[in-house]
């Protein structure tokens, strides 16, 4: 490959890889004259009506499904992009275009089992399962779905796990969660937001999800330990009291480094005999996954000192 096609290769993967927050570039308005929501997807815009009328989850897969909102899954407008947002932007059989692909068949279920639709404000609702960051205020965005469902799958979630997210956000990436592990508790710097987050979880059933308005930094010491841990803002270092936080053998994954120059990273934490190399210190075993853009973890990080 020459040098050309290498920096393409480079620019094309960071431009797929969006943020939680909008230090990216905003997206479409979703204006009188936008297209209809199948346009926010390929061309080949309808789904298969074997996989559409199919609608039912994989029992087998054991997702927690709430009721509520299973309903709101019922919105014909949605029903057949929620799928393809799986099948073209995040699933194995998405054309190569340099990001590695989600596997994992049950995120790939609770993928196409979160109604992504109602965590996102009504002017922007038809673009709803665009792979695509969207405003949801306060200077904030709602995750592109590919991010979530990689972010997900790296945490390895199996049903008797306990989550701790820091950055709630809209609470789409909780409720995807949800589906997946025995409890979420999750973390909100922007107390509006974890408000609405809070409503609207409880709104659409995922009783199992249970949200806190405050600073991430010390994360949630009186529901630790956690089996994972998924951060959606980026540090330049790892946050001390969540490492503190996590189980022996557990996840924790995140953006870490500064805004320009950040890496997609899976922490695994070791016993204190475990003689493995340790590379990122203090017992965690780090893998680089990807590189990623996203917003500065704000609040205490910004003022505590190297640790």
């Amino acid at each position: 490959m020459t040098r050309f096609a290498n920096w393409m290769a480079a620019v094309t993967l960071l431009a797929g890889l969006a943020c939680r927050q909008g230090d990216i570039p905003a997206p479409r308005a979703a204006a009188e004259s936008a297209p209809a929501v199948s346009a926010s997807l390929p061309p080949e815009s309808a789904a298969s009506s074997a996989t559409v009328q199919a609608d039912a989850p994989t029992t087998a897969l054991n997702l927690r499904i709430p009721e509520a909102s299973r309903k709101a899954l019922a919105d014909p407008a949605f029903r057949a992009v929620r799928y393809e947002m799986v099948e073209r932007t995040i699933g194995p059989k998405t054309p190569y275009d340099g990001r590695p692909p989600v596997r994992d068949l049950r995120v790939l279920e609770a993928m196409r089992w979160v109604p992504r639709h109602e965590f996102v404000p009504a002017a922007y609702r038809r673009f709803s399962y665009a792979d695509e960051p969207l405003e949801i205020g306060y200077g904030q965005t709602i995750s592109q779905p590919y991010i979530v469902a990689l972010m997900t799958e790296l945490l390895k979630p199996k049903p008797d796990d306990r989550v701790l997210e820091i950055g709630t956000g809209s609470g789409y990436q909780a409720a995807v969660l949800a589906l997946l592990v025995k409890e979420v508790y999750t973390i909100e710097i922007v107390e509006p937001l974890a408000k609405r987050a809070e409503k609207d979880l409880r709104r659409l059933g995922y009783d199992n999800v249970f949200v806190r308005a405050g600073d991430g930094y010390r994360g949630w010491p009186e529901k630790a330990p956690f089996d994972s841990i998924i951060v959606t803002a980026a540090p330049e270092r790892i946050p001390r009291p969540l490492e503190e936080q996590l189980k022996v053998g557990g996840r924790m994954v995140m953006p870490i480094g500064p805004q320009f120059h950040q890496e997609l990273v899976v922490l695994t934490k070791t016993a204190p005999d475990d003689q493995r190399p340790r590379k990122a210190g203090n017992g965690l075993i780090r893998e680089v996954v990807i590189p990623v853009r996203f917003v500065p973890m704000t609040g205490e990080i910004q003022k505590v000192g190297k640790e």
